[in-house]
Parts: structure tokens; sequence; C-alpha cells
């Protein structure tokens, strides 16, 4: 007489006990580290670009602020490259929404009346900005906006096109808005108050709106825009600082060449890391995650309905699969 067939099922008596699995399929299904997704430099190299169009902006914005404090930038020509820059920008927002409309004539005469109102409040509120701080030492004032520079790049979100409005990202531009007022309040006048104010608003408010629908553009725009914001935060920065012109190349560097290639070096111990054995002057490597027959089912929501994980490797006792 034959031997009967083991399954894996539960609700069948069967000559075997429960526990029985045989010795050829015991580790056929097993798997290391299922949830590990493994990391390209270039693709990576490619995320960090929002990091350093984020940093040139900061950059750029303390370059701005240096030349206007000195004389050597005259406030009404920053004026009006704010106001170019927004005509730009609004310009491609509108070539990026063409091809999914979101917004109907409403809602830009909506923002064309709100863009309207933020500029006649700054101009009305240039006098009052300008003496906010007189009665605090300048020392003050930079290690306060140095703070809050250093807090809206650490909170900036990065994300892209998909990514929702999180409280980090109102932060960071509360700070960086916080850090442009109490810096425009060392100026000599109203109109250089007004022009950086706007010019900061433009940086931290409406450039990372801007920032984000980047995500759908092909690579070599988002590619483009980097290396220009670099060029210019290169340009603006040599002619104050060599220092600082070298703290920035360092940065620029260390944010998209060494930590991508550090993440893409360091996730091999994803897989094997090191741990004692029985021999505690010997570092053996082990897997970090297994998983196999052993382990129960995983159910998966989708909706209302509750799926659960078929995949290799993993029992669902309540479905006898």
């Amino acid at each position: 007489m034959s031997p009967t067939t083991w399954k894996r099922i539960l609700w069948q008596r069967q000559p075997y006990p429960d526990n029985y699995i045989p010795a050829d399929s015991f580790l056929a299904s097993l798997r290391r580290n299922p949830n590990f997704t493994p990391y390209t430099y270039w693709p990576l190299v490619l995320s960090c670009c929002p990091i350093t169009q984020h940093l040139g902006t900061i950059f750029i914005f303390v370059a701005v602020f240096v030349r206007l404090q000195k004389r050597s930038l005259d406030a009404r020509v920053l004026l009006w490259i704010s106001v170019a820059c927004f005509l730009v920008g609004y310009l491609v927002w509108e070539v990026l929404d063409y091809s999914a409309p979101s917004r109907g004539p409403l809602t830009r005469s909506s923002a064309l009346k709100s863009s309207l109102l933020f500029f006649l409040t700054f101009m009305g509120l240039a006098p009052v900005l300008r003496t906010l701080t007189a009665a605090t030492s300048s020392d003050s004032i930079w290690a306060l906006s140095a703070c809050q520079l250093l807090l809206n790049a650490l909170l900036a979100d990065y994300g892209c096109e998909n990514s929702v409005s999180r409280l980090s990202s109102v932060l960071s531009m509360n700070a960086a808005i916080s850090s442009s007022v109490v810096l425009a309040s060392r100026l000599p006048d109203d109109l250089s108050v007004f022009s950086l104010v706007l010019f900061a608003v433009h940086l931290f408010a409406l450039f990372p709106m801007l920032r984000h629908r980047f995500g759908a553009v092909p690579p070599i725009l988002q590619v483009t825009l980097t290396v220009s914001i670099s060029a210019l935060s290169f340009a603006l920065t040599m002619s104050l600082s060599p220092f600082v012109t070298a703290l920035t190349f360092g940065i620029y560097v260390t944010v998209n060449v060494v930590a991508p290639a550090i993440l893409v070096w360091a996730q091999r111990y994803k897989k094997q890391v090191l741990s004692l054995s029985s021999f505690p002057w010997k570092l053996m490597r082990c897997p970090s995650e297994i998983r196999g027959p052993w382990d129960v089912a995983v159910p998966r929501v989708n909706g209302d309905e509750i799926v659960f994980d078929k995949r290799p490797g993993v029992y669902n006792t309540l479905s006898g699969t």
C-alpha cells in the first residue's frame, strides 16, 4: 500500500503530526529580508536633487541679504527680480498643470487677488518690520536667524508631487519667513525690507510648492534646475567669502555624491548583520530577517476586504492554502 501523500491542510485527518513538514520542502520557501529594497547610486543622486535645490535657495537668500546690507545690491533690482521670478514660476506651474487641469478661472482670479493682497500687506508693514528688532543686538539676530534657517532645512518637505502637506513643512516655511523678517529688520531702508521679505516668500513659500511638481518632469529637467540653482549660489557667495563658498561646495558634494554612496555601501548590512556567536572573539554573519512556512498568515486589509498573504513561505491556517 502506497503511503498517503501529505497535504498542507488541517481540516482533514492525515497519518502525520500536525507540525509535520516534509524534509525536502521545509526550507524550499525560505525567504531572507522579504521587505528589503535595494538602492542604486544614480537614482539616489536624482532623489537628492530637491535637497540641493532647497539648500541652494537658503544660500541664495543669505547672499542677497548680505549684499542688501552692504548696499552692493539695489533693492529696486531685487524687487523686479522677485516679480519676474513670480511670473516665470506661475507660467511654469500652468504648463505643468496643463495636462491635468485642477483649477478653474475662479481659482486663478482668487490666486491673483491673494498675491496682490500679500504684495500690498508687505509694502505697508515694511516700516514696522524695519524697526521690529531695534532693541535687540545684532549677535542675537544672527544666531536666531541661523537657527531658524537650520530648522527650515531640517523640517522641509523634500517629497515629490504625490506628497501631502505635513505639519513639518508648515513649520519649515514659518521658520524661514521668521528668519527673513528678523534679518530684514537690520536693513537700512523700507524698500530693502520689503524687497527681502517678498523675495523670501518666493523662495520659501512658493518655490517649494513648485518644486513638488517637478517630480513628474523628466530627470534632465530636474538636474538642470539643480545645477542652475547651485551655480547661482556659487556666483553669489564667491565674491563675499571664500570660506562660505568652500562650505557650500562641501555641502553640495556631501549631499549629492557622498551620502548616496554611503547608503549604497551600507545597505549590504541590511542583508547580513554582524552578531556574536558561540565564539565571542569572532564575528559571524547571519540573516537579519527570515521568513518561511513556520510563519502565520499575515492579513492585508484591502478596503473593506481582508486578503490573506498568499506569498510563498507564508502559510494561511484559516483558508488551508
